[in-house]
């Protein structure tokens, strides 16, 4: 009994609060002028950044997006906040993994004449790290999955997705379309 208050508490509450079905819609309307509004941004950057391989990098984070949506929309997922917010954390993640490859392309052309053996190289230096990364980042997934509320859960899942796909972007589809455009 030590440290109980005198005080009884009575049946009926004081106030009660409630939200209709257009609190959450607005909410997710917000998110997702969100979500556009950060990809246009950091789209914006890469391109003014990295110029040739920002577009590069935007193409393959588009891409991305389309698939993570598509792979939602195929397991017939309802988008809420948390998986709005996992979509933006993935345009994050995506442009880690771009900016990793971009980086060491740079130091890479500094050491060697042909942009061939440069680029292989960056990808190869680059993939480690951005394995690392992504791997910690998908056990993280799997625990929030595990034992997170179904909120949560959807998060977990919808991150997961994007960081599949982030790696399959971000290694296989840019240095394609490099490749491609180093052949012309």
């Amino acid at each position: 009994r030590a440290g109980s208050l005198p005080a009884k508490l009575i049946e009926t509450p004081v106030a009660e609060s409630s939200f209709g079905p257009t609190f959450g819609e607005a909410n997710r309307t917000m998110g997702f002028r969100a979500a556009v509004i950060g990809l246009i941004a950091v789209a914006g950057f890469m391109c003014i950044y990295y110029m040739g391989a920002g577009v590069v990098a935007v193409i393959a984070l588009v891409l991305n997006i389309v698939l993570v949506l598509g792979v939602m929309s195929l397991i017939g997922a309802v988008f809420t906040l948390p998986g709005i917010a996992g979509i933006i954390l993935t345009v994050g993640i995506a442009v880690d993994s771009n900016v990793l490859i971009f980086e060491r392309l740079r130091e890479e052309q500094e050491k060697y004449d042909t942009i061939g053996i440069a680029m292989g190289r960056a990808y190869t230096l680059a993939s480690s790290a951005i394995f690392d990364a992504n791997i910690t980042t998908l056990l993280t997934c799997l625990i929030l999955g595990w034992v997170g509320t179904e909120e949560v859960r959807g998060f977990a899942v919808t991150l997961s997705f994007g960081v599949m796909f982030s790696m399959f972007t971000a290694l296989v589809v840019t240095r394609w379309i490099f490749q491609i455009m180093i052949n012309l």
